[in-house]
């Protein structure tokens, strides 16, 4: 019997896919992950991931790219 597919929350989009070569990086290995490499694991996925936005929020906010000189013509 084909199974059926569960409609989105209302408001939610799809999840991206993430390749299974990042998948085997993280878990580093065929042995099974434990709860506290797991949890150690996503902290870091999301700490990543909250640097990039604020990295990229602050690049759209000054104008250019953080670490790099400040153009002539942007005040800060």
């Amino acid at each position: 019997m084909p199974s059926k597919k569960k409609p989105a929350a209302a408001g939610m989009t799809a999840l991206p896919s993430i390749p299974k070569g990042l998948i085997g990086q993280l878990t580093c290995g065929a042995t099974p992950m434990t709860a506290d490499q797991i949890n150690a694991t996503t902290m870091a996925l999301k700490k990543a991931l909250i640097e990039r936005a604020l990295g990229a929020e602050w690049s759209h906010h000054l104008g250019y790219a953080p670490g790099s000189t400040r153009p002539k013509d942007v005040a800060n």
